[in-house]
């Protein structure tokens, strides 16, 4: 199999291998691609929650990002956890001397299990700097609303919610609505000239650990094979829904997902 891009991932890590740097190493690698990382934090965690949070120091989170890019160029950039203002800081330095383009942001917030993993000062940083400077965010219901300071209860919140990031001067917002009570799951990408709405049906299940970080991963990935990246946000959403409704049941919280589900193995590994 030809790798068919390049993507470089800026986040912190899962030790129980379902979100993070985890999950995006296996999704950019099972949708064909190359993955380089930057880790920004050390978490101890499972599928009931985070344990503890080591930050990693925001010089060598800069080492990382410019000597890799320096050797290996990336076609795309996906950004994860950046869980403080001096981080933030360093990692916008980075991309602007590496001189890296085709960047989702992810702005991780809060782990699934409730654990707050960014401070306030890093999201106003993030809405004021951040924001401006990559290609396209991609927040959930609760991120959202934590970033415009609005409830988002239907549809129509959504998109005044992605309004509202467009004017704080993002290029591209895709806000997933998984947390919205509904049969359907309705996913809104917003940019000043179109609105689209992918629907898919929604799958009962506990075990959505990763979600974000994953579909985050793989919309960098096919965003940097090519792909426009409305294409890019509706193949990625496929892949996760995918990678739910063929979920392992590990763990005894909120469980992980199959990133392998885009692979078939040859017969003589099975």
């Amino acid at each position: 199999m030809k790798i068919k891009s390049k993507i470089l991932i800026i986040a912190g890590s899962d030790s129980s291998g379902g979100a993070g740097i985890q999950a995006d190493i296996k999704s950019v690698t099972s949708l064909g691609s190359f993955a380089m990382t930057a880790i920004t934090a050390v978490t101890a965690q499972n599928t009931t929650g985070v344990m503890s949070i080591i930050p990693v120091r925001s010089k060598e989170i800069s080492n990382q990002i410019e000597f890799t890019s320096k050797d290996i160029r990336p076609d795309s950039v996906k950004i994860g956890m950046l869980h403080s203002t001096e981080v933030i800081y360093s990692v916008l330095k980075s991309i602007k001397k590496s001189k890296l383009k085709k960047i989702i942001l992810d702005p991780v917030m809060v782990a699934k299990g409730g654990t707050k993993l960014i401070d306030n000062k890093a999201i106003l940083v993030l809405k004021k700097r951040l924001i401006k400077k990559v290609d396209l965010i991609t927040p959930n219901i609760p991120e959202a609303e934590i970033l415009t300071k609005i409830k988002i209860k239907s549809i129509k919140d959504m998109k005044n919610a992605a309004k509202i990031l467009l004017d704080l001067g993002a290029k591209n917002v895709l806000i997933k609505g998984g947390h919205l009570s509904s049969k359907n799951l309705k996913d809104i990408f917003v940019n000043k000239k179109e609105t689209a709405i992918f629907v898919n049906k929604k799958i009962n299940t506990k075990n959505t650990h990763g979600t974000g970080c994953t579909l985050s991963s793989a919309i960098a990935t096919y965003y940097g094979c090519g792909k426009t990246l409305k294409k890019s946000c509706e193949l990625g959403i496929r892949y996760v829904k995918n990678a739910i409704k063929t979920r392992p049941n590990f763990g005894k919280g909120n469980g992980p997902i199959n990133h392998l589900n885009s692979f078939t193995i040859d017969k003589k590994f099975r």
